[in-house]
């Protein structure tokens, strides 16, 4: 087993995966940019090595900074953890040549699942349900027209290196295709350096529903069933919960042989998550698969007792599963709190935090890296906390997340908490009646501001 592993991460991910290597008897080193130093993942590590400045570019991002910081510190291991270089497969190739694990998927692996259009190609090789879409990338506009011709409107047109709903346009007839394909090209051209475009037709009152998957070194994989990702405001899931409330027994193990055969057929290996659509016939298509641990990794461990950092850290050690599949036990919400403010339109909110007090009591489990007097940089991605509420019913878990929000007391910073506690009133998500349209339309109501 590793004796030492370097998290190539920040902030509460960084912390979460410490702690389990504590546990395991495993040291480790912390890097940070200069904006993270007196961040919680510096104090814990057993080592800190202070990688740039604070642009992510210049710190997280930059590939030679942390292989130096690993050899330097004599770390046998990196764990990405999630974002930054996570499911960047020259990273992975890059450590391998410096004889040091990365704690995920190979770079070949990656490269498979990476590229939305490839990973749509192997999947349909595998035997998996994929939605119908155009034949590799797109040409040009006209190609485009003439692809969602042959498919029918309404067709959504994706960026094939896209991620956080950059260069993705829903178009429902021919006339707003030009200029929807256009502004696409551009956005993920700024965003990820590559313009190229494939189109898949549009699936109406869609369900986000991902299986997270393990597999080991030996070509075995097994499920941990499923959790539900619907409600999401452009692209970026806000809460999750597990089992799904749309869920049937029978498409359950439908999904999970699905995202078994999808990970066994690329030899995967590590923690990662097959994502799907669903409609409201509950006809499931592959979406794509996040080759890494995912934000909403908790809400698993809480309903089937199971660390998945750990059985990371154990299956790139060489351990092999044991091949059973696991389902949910219990019922476990996770909401994202972000230093943003509902009540204008979701705007980051960086700052120093003056109080804090955090919720507590039994099926309560807080994920974050803050604390008072903390100062959220305004240089990384808004998520601050995640909360995470498990219990007997899902009726019982959105009664015990209603509780623990009010009294979730954050001052100095703007959050979500009045969004999620005015989400666990909503009578369509209590109904669990809601896809990934839930959020147009939604505003939020000024009797749950701080």
């Amino acid at each position: 087993m590793f004796k030492k592993i370097l998290i190539a991460n920040r902030g509460e991910i960084a912390l979460r995966i410490i702690r389990t290597c504590k546990e395991m008897g495993i040291k480790t080193v912390a890097v940070y940019s200069k904006a993270d130093e007196e961040s919680l993942h510096v104090r814990f590590a057993d080592e800190a090595v202070c990688i740039g400045p604070a642009p992510s570019h210049e710190s997280y991002l930059k590939i030679p900074n942390i292989i130096a910081a690993a050899e330097i510190t004599n770390a046998d291991a990196i764990h990405p953890g999630y974002g930054f270089l996570s499911e960047n497969a020259k990273f992975s190739k890059i450590c391998a040549e410096h004889d040091i694990k990365f704690i995920g998927a190979s770079g070949e692996q990656i490269e498979k699942m990476g590229d939305k259009a490839t990973a749509k190609e192997t999947m349909k090789k595998a035997g998996v349900p994929t939605v119908p879409g155009s034949d590799g990338l797109l040409k040009d506009v006209d190609h485009a027209r003439k692809e969602a011709k042959k498919m029918g409107y309404p067709v959504m047109i994706k960026a094939t290196a896209g991620g956080g709903g950059k260069g993705m346009r829903a178009i429902w007839s021919e006339d707003e295709m030009e200029k929807n394909f256009e502004s696409a090209v551009k956005e993920a051209t700024a965003a990820f350096g590559n313009g190229g475009m494939y189109m898949e037709k549009l699936i109406e009152e869609p369900r986000h529903i991902e299986i997270q998957v393990v597999g080991d070194q030996y070509g075995k994989a097994c499920h941990l069933s499923e959790r539900d990702c619907s409600v999401q405001r452009r692209h970026q899931k806000l809460t999750e919960e597990t089992p799904s409330p749309f869920m049937t027994d029978s498409l359950r193990e439908d999904m999970g042989k699905a995202a078994v055969k999808a990970a066994e057929y690329i030899k995967y290996e590590g923690a990662g998550t097959v994502e799907f659509l669903v409609d409201k016939h509950r006809n499931f298509y592959f979406m794509e698969m996040n080759t890494r641990i995912q934000v909403e990794h908790p809400i698993t461990e809480q309903v089937v007792d199971y660390d998945l950092i750990r059985e990371q850290i154990l299956v790139a050690g060489g351990v092999p599963i044991s091949g059973k599949n696991y389902y949910p036990k219990l019922h476990s919400i996770e909401c994202r709190i972000n230093a943003e403010d509902p009540y204008n339109d979701f705007r980051p909110s960086p700052g120093k935090i003056t109080t804090l007090h955090t919720p507590g009591g039994h099926g309560v489990r807080l994920d974050t890296h803050v604390y008072s007097g903390y100062m959220i940089p305004p240089n990384y991605d808004s998520m601050i906390a995640k909360l995470i509420t498990t219990a007997q019913t899902r009726e019982e878990a959105i009664n015990k997340m209603r509780r623990a929000l009010d009294e979730f007391v954050i001052e100095g910073v703007k959050t979500t908490i009045p969004f999620h506690r005015q989400l666990m009133d909503h009578p369509d998500y209590l109904a669990g009646n809601y896809t990934t349209k839930f959020m147009e339309g939604f505003k939020m109501d000024s009797k749950y501001q701080d």
